[in-house]
């Protein structure tokens, strides 16, 4: 466990480095999780870097450096490069365990969204109907009025921000009921779905702008237990995970009461997330309905996208499904402290890079990670 013991990994810093090196491969140790059991086979060798080890990308600084020397530099634990549906190069850090699921962050809410598409080809679930149509509970909050697909796009109206440093108002709170944080005796947090339920709307309508807030996912998570009467840990399992060839069993975190964690919960291996990756580049791969994986790539309301607090990420993009629509032909799921998902259907690849980045967000080094990948899909293609 390199230069610290076990019991020095807490609730309290688990998301912090240097712990965060080794709770992120091993997060059910620390926050209480649901199994999203796979169809458990071997996964086979794996694999180097192989021709990519020559590849120059260029870094944070603009210089050149060679692709395992940015890989270091930016804490990544993982890099699976696979094309047209195979593996053709493999990268992992020396303290990292490539056959442990790793937490994917928001990249869950992008499973999720996979999730919900297959079960809305299923009739179990319309994205037309309002939020309390499935969840009558949110009635009196900002969601009492918001449609599903709202819900789906981030462009809900809330009173909340997305402050994931904050140690003492709203985003802590929500935190501590996700039990990802120590709860505090004098103030005490809610259960998750309570916490979502007090959350009043914000000063816009729904649908004006792109505004994006994880407790939006983790109802969304609430709405399809709703909707196909399991739990989001079986929904998963039964419906994505078997069905895409998972070969390891991923995880989800859930409160005290057991509600899933749909926004940032799961952990997965890359591998695994690789084969999600390529249901989405083969449009669905008859799993989920092609015109739902056709909207991805067409991607959301780009004024809403252009209106709300994401828009430098990909100037030209959308979000759809939350899904990120880069606006030059590539789809990714991206997930605080530098876990992505990114598809790019001109060279018929698909990388996942999972990392244990210090900072939740570093807008400069996510701009360098997207040249990276774009890079990879050029030099794998020629």
């Amino acid at each position: 466990m390199t230069d610290f013991q076990r019991s020095d990994v807490t609730l309290a810093n688990w998301r912090t480095s240097p712990y965060s090196r080794w709770s992120f491969r091993n997060v059910c140790e620390i926050v209480p999780s649901a199994i999203i059991p796979a169809k458990r086979q071997d996964e086979g060798p794996h694999l180097s870097l192989g021709d990519l080890e020559r590849l120059q990308v260029t870094g944070v600084d603009g210089e050149a450096v060679s692709l395992e020397g940015f890989l270091t530099v930016s804490e990544t634990d993982e890099l699976v490069v696979m094309q047209e549906g195979r593996i053709i190069a493999e990268w992992s850090a020396d303290h990292s365990d490539p056959g442990r699921p790793h937490i994917i962050f928001s990249v869950s809410k992008s499973l999720t969204a996979l999730l919900a598409g297959i079960l809305a080809g299923k009739g179990l679930l319309s994205f037309d109907r309002l939020i309390v149509d499935y969840v009558p509970e949110v009635a009196g909050s900002a969601y009492a009025d918001a449609t599903v697909q709202q819900l789906f796009d981030m462009e809900i109206s809330v009173d909340f921000v997305e402050d994931y440093l904050d140690t003492s108002g709203g985003f802590d709170r929500y935190r501590r009921a996700t039990g990802w944080n120590p709860d505090k005796a004098d103030n005490p947090a809610p259960d998750l779905k309570s916490f979502i339920c007090s959350i009043r709307k914000g000063t816009w309508e729904h649908g004006e702008k792109h505004a994006y807030r994880s407790p939006n996912t983790d109802l969304a998570g609430i709405v399809l237990e709703r909707a196909a009467g399991a739990r989001l840990a079986i929904l998963v399992s039964d419906h994505l995970w078997k069905p895409l060839g998972g070969q390891s069993d991923a995880m989800i975190t859930v409160d005290r009461i057991g509600t899933a964690r749909a926004a940032g919960g799961m952990s997965a291996t890359a591998r695994d997330l690789a084969l999600a990756g390529e249901l989405v580049r083969r449009q669905g791969a008859g799993l989920i309905p092609e015109a739902f994986v056709a909207e991805l790539w067409i991607g959301g309301n780009r004024d809403a996208w252009k209106n709300g607090d994401q828009a430098t990420l990909f100037p030209a993009g959308s979000y759809r499904n939350y899904w990120y629509e880069t606006g030059r032909g590539e789809l990714a799921a991206i997930g605080i402290h530098g876990q992505w998902i990114w598809i790019d259907p001109a060279t018929a690849t698909v990388i996942v890079k999972l990392s244990s980045q210090d900072q939740p967000v570093d807008p400069v080094l996510d701009q360098a990670i997207a040249r990276m990948l774009r890079k990879i899909s050029a030099a794998g293609s020629s």
